[in-house]
């Protein structure tokens, strides 16, 4: 693919994508097409020194400034990484919310499913990551920008290697943080516990899920892993 075209088709996506990506706060996964209506202008409303600032997540939407920095990363990465899609895991949102985003970037819509967090940065297994590592042994996630690599069957099943592409998640591939299945990861661990388990590190959707996660995502393609 044309490589200015592929970047001029990412930065045109991406400022329609950044206001109006919506998805579920209480399903394992949703769908939804941006139309002419979402792209309307809005009244801004008048500031308020009364009103509570805005929270840091919300369940609807994918985050203007989690996006932002997400294309940022891909429009950094070179010929390589395919520009058509990419997954965006929100690690500012807990783990009972949909906050693993994969959109597609020609044609505006998105999909998102439950994704955990590894049980190195949520100690005391609140539901919220805590902070990130890089290190070996520390069952923790990392932030930054992955390249989705190859699958294979191994301890969790059928799995897709992972390939860190910043300082912070260099030692992606050596610490076998890939992407997975798995019991905890499924919508039932809401009914019962309120949140999802945790993982060692690794990006694990529930087990109906990952035959999707898996089309969507492919061979070559980044995931970009953040909180802010």
């Amino acid at each position: 693919m044309n490589t200015a075209h592929g970047r001029r088709a990412v930065l045109k996506n991406g400022m329609v994508l950044a206001g109006v990506l919506a998805v579920p706060g209480a399903v394992s996964a949703t769908v939804q097409r941006l139309t002419q209506g979402t792209l309307m202008p809005r009244a801004q409303p008048l500031p308020s020194p009364m009103v509570p600032a805005a929270p840091v997540t919300s369940a609807k939407i994918v985050r203007p400034q989690l996006l932002r920095r997400a294309l940022a990363s891909l429009d950094a990465q070179g010929s390589g990484v395919a520009r058509d899609r990419i997954a965006i895991a929100d690690f500012a949102s807990p783990s009972a919310q949909a906050r693993f985003h994969l959109i597609d970037l020609y044609n505006g819509t998105s999909k998102s499913f439950l994704v955990s967090h590894g049980s190195g940065s949520d100690p005391r297994h609140t539901g919220w990551l805590q902070r990130f590592s890089n290190q070996e042994g520390s069952n923790a996630s990392s932030e930054g920008a992955y390249l989705t690599s190859n699958y294979y069957v191994g301890k969790h099943g059928r799995s897709q290697r992972l390939i860190g592409l910043d300082p912070t998640n260099d030692q992606a591939l050596p610490r076998a943080i890939v992407v997975h299945a798995a019991w905890y990861a499924n919508p039932s661990m809401l009914q019962t516990h309120g949140m999802l388990g945790r993982s060692q590190g690794c990006f694990a959707v529930g087990e109906g899920d990952l035959d999707e996660v898996f089309r969507r995502l492919g061979e070559g393609r980044m995931i970009y892993a953040a909180k802010v």
